[in-house]
């Protein structure tokens, strides 16, 4: 469905809406002073870290964007493989800034990239290529959907620390399961012997069968029929968000068990 898939430019309009939610519900939890140096489940992240976090990719995105239509210098280019070590230093850096201060300048660059996402023309969408800190130059459309990833799972992330009932919106776990595959495709750990296995998302908008196939020069996701491999694990789009994004282990293995474990440990994380 292309209105849930953000490659596509229908799907702009439930992009907007679903980021807008997702920060507003962020925003909401950072209201309560108490909880600014709770900690979170993003490792060992405060949540004013998640709001560093924050602050620090969504203002290198402006560069990006920057570099994209006035030729100016793009960010500094990173190896994705040290994606981790190098958000991390940009969340802590902001780590002195009261609350307000910090939670304003988010609101301020949130705003700023809901405006550029807005005004993104439909040539634009697939067409205007931006150059990203740790995988190089990438098509518009994965800008709104990295934000919602930012404020959708960091939500969680919070919720999950402060010990507040969470789980993650269906709309907002639906957008993201194409993207959970395009993480795959981007940070696996080539095993000894090549591995291949079925993905089947059980419900909503995007949901469906997908081979993954990993191997020495990568991994593969194809859609279409898994009847005929050893293993399928099943998820619902919550939980293939926040397995994926190495937030939990879940998943419904049929067949080989210790293939799908393989598999799941078979990935980076960034």
């Amino acid at each position: 469905m292309s209105a849930w898939n953000f490659m596509s430019y229908e799907s702009k309009g439930n992009l907007l809406e679903a980021v807008r939610r997702e920060a507003a519900a962020m925003f909401a939890l950072a209201e309560e002073p108490e909880i600014w140096m709770a900690p979170t489940g993003a490792g060992d992240w405060q949540v004013r870290d998640v709001f560093g976090h924050l602050i620090d990719t969504t203002e290198t995105y402006f560069v990006g964007f920057d570099a994209a239509r006035k030729g100016t210098s793009p960010p500094s280019s990173e190896p994705l493989r040290d994606m981790a070590v190098h958000v991390d230093r940009g969340a802590r850096q902001f780590r002195t800034l009261e609350r307000k201060v910090a939670v304003d300048r988010l609101r301020a660059a949130l705003d700023r990239m809901l405006g550029i996402t807005s005004d993104l023309a439909e040539e634009e969408w697939a067409g205007l290529s931006v150059p990203h800190k740790y995988m190089g130059p990438l098509p518009a459309f994965f800008y709104p959907v990295f934000q919602l990833v930012d404020y959708a799972v960091h939500s969680w992330d919070i919720r999950q620390g402060i010990g507040k009932p969470h789980a993650l919106e269906a709309r907002s776990a639906d957008l993201l399961v194409p993207l959970c595959f395009v993480l795959w495709s981007a940070t696996p750990v080539p095993p000894p012997d090549p591995v291949e296995l079925g993905i089947r998302i059980t419900s909503g908008a995007n949901a469906g069968d997908t081979r993954v196939a990993v191997g020495p020069s990568g991994a593969t996701t194809t859609a279409g029929s898994v009847d005929d491999l050893s293993c399928v694990i099943e998820f619902d789009p919550g939980s293939f968000v926040l397995t994926a994004y190495g937030r939990t282990n879940a998943g419904t293995a049929r067949g080989d068990r210790e293939l799908a474990h393989r598999f799941l440990g078979g990935f980076f994380r960034i």
